[in-house]
């Protein structure tokens, strides 16, 4: 990423799962201070869980949020058992998603 900051580049697209297709827009918005180089990737900041895979793209995670607010919805029971009963979308901890980066690259 620094070298896309020093070449002017702070926006990008990148597509995860092409058969979802789903877009994600990456935004640099700032470079934290200088710091001992890691040689893992860190995760500062985010907002949301990520959606389960497999739930149809962007479009059929919206129609699971959907069906996950309205408790009289027929499938409701169904997504609940499917994601277990713990999925909250909002559910986001910058320093737990770290964790797993640190655990994934061998730095725990």
């Amino acid at each position: 990423l620094n070298g896309l900051t020093k070449s002017g580049v702070t926006r990008f697209a990148y597509t995860y799962d092409f058969g979802d297709n789903w877009q994600h827009a990456v935004v640099i918005e700032k470079s934290p201070p200088a710091v001992e180089a890691l040689s893992r990737p860190v995760c500062t900041t985010g907002k949301r869980r990520c959606p389960p895979e497999d739930c149809g793209g962007p479009w059929g995670y919206r129609e699971l949020l959907d069906i996950l607010a309205d408790p009289t919805h027929p499938e409701h029971a169904e997504r609940l058992e499917w994601l277990g009963e713990d999925f909250d979308p909002e559910d986001f901890n910058p320093a737990i998603a770290d964790a797993i980066l640190a655990a994934r690259f061998g730095h725990a």
